[in-house]
């Protein structure tokens, strides 16, 4: 399991490669078909983690302090933009456990999907959210974020013996990591209850495949390699992992015509 931990710090970008919503991909670009990710991560340029951080912070605070409703990759919204049956899922997780949610949230950034959703979440009779990001953004979130439901960790491993979690959020993040999927079957060994995957991309002609992602100027000038995942093949690898596939719907993001963004909700099998 340390291998969790590199992961964490040095591979999962925090929210630059998700601030695409608010563009409707306008000026992502995807381009060819790598080899391996040490191939693709070679000829990519990477990002400026603080800066983003910054933007990030100051974007979560003015929400926190109800000077906006929403936030997502650093953008205020005047109203929250759901994910449905991600709401639903987690409204399911809670009432499957007595009416308590606890939530891991793997590449959460600073709690967007926890803001997003709180007025639900306030509802149930318990409920945790632990986001598991980058040390500095755990940092900041323990310092200027955190308000007793909402909470950060740099360890998986440390957050499940804290929060004994019943469902985990991967939304728009295991395209990032060079080993996805070794990330999943640690989760999965965790036997939690539900798996939420959202935001992923699925290649159009199902072939698993490593592109470069380009993420244009007026967002953040950078590039950064990424996985679009044979859907067939991603099921079958959870079914391994002793999880089924419940649902799949639609993701808010379409970034590209090579592949269709979407999400998937998985239960531990009996």
């Amino acid at each position: 399991m340390s291998f969790i931990k590199p992961l964490v710090k040095d591979w999962l970008p925090p929210v630059l490669f998700r601030a695409v919503r608010q563009l409707n991909g306008k000026g992502i670009r995807f381009e060819g078909s790598y080899k391996s990710w040490e191939e693709a991560a070679a000829l990519c340029t990477g990002y400026d983690a603080e800066s983003i951080l910054d933007k990030v912070l100051e974007a979560t605070l003015k929400v926190k302090r109800g000077e906006a409703a929403f936030e997502r990759d650093s953008v205020l919204f005047d109203e929250i933009q759901y994910s449905w049956p991600v709401t639903a899922a987690l409204m399911w997780a809670a009432a499957r456990n007595n009416g308590e949610l606890h939530v891991l949230d793997f590449g959460g950034s600073l709690g967007s999907s926890y803001f997003q959703n709180r007025k639900f979440l306030s509802k149930l009779r318990r409920n945790s959210w632990t986001v598991v990001e980058q040390r500095n953004f755990v940092k900041i979130g323990m310092d200027q974020i955190s308000d007793g439901v909402l909470n950060f960790n740099s360890d998986i491993d440390e957050c499940c013996m804290s929060l004994s979690p019943n469902l985990v959020l991967l939304s728009s993040v295991l395209q990032y990591l060079p080993a996805p999927f070794s990330v999943l079957e640690s989760l999965a060994q965790k036997q939690v209850g539900l798996i939420i995957v959202d935001r992923t991309p699925f290649s159009n002609d199902k072939i698993e495949k490593i592109k470069i992602q380009h993420v244009p100027e007026k967002i953040y000038s950078a590039s950064y390699p990424c996985w679009f995942f044979n859907l067939d093949d991603f099921i079958q690898k959870m079914i391994y992992f002793n999880y089924r596939l419940v649902e799949s719907f639609d993701a808010l993001d379409n970034l590209s015509d090579q592949a269709k963004w979407q999400g998937l909700i998985f239960e531990k099998a009996e």
